[in-house]
């Protein structure tokens, strides 16, 4: 289950990182950055505490 849900926190990470420097150069519009970035923030705050909380045990 741990490695699932790190699979998806990096993906989810990956979401707010990647747009960032694809509107740096100019590959996608703002409001589709936007939303990855969204996107992104959800996916990584839904599934990070589930694997960070359970390394901690």
């Amino acid at each position: 289950m741990r490695l699932i849900l790190r699979s998806v926190s990096v993906i989810g990470l990956a979401l707010t990182l990647i747009p960032s420097v694809l509107v740096l150069l100019n590959a996608i519009s703002w409001n589709l950055h936007a939303d990855l970035m969204t996107a992104g923030m959800l996916v990584w705050f839904a599934t990070a505490p589930g694997w960070i909380r359970s390394s901690r045990r």
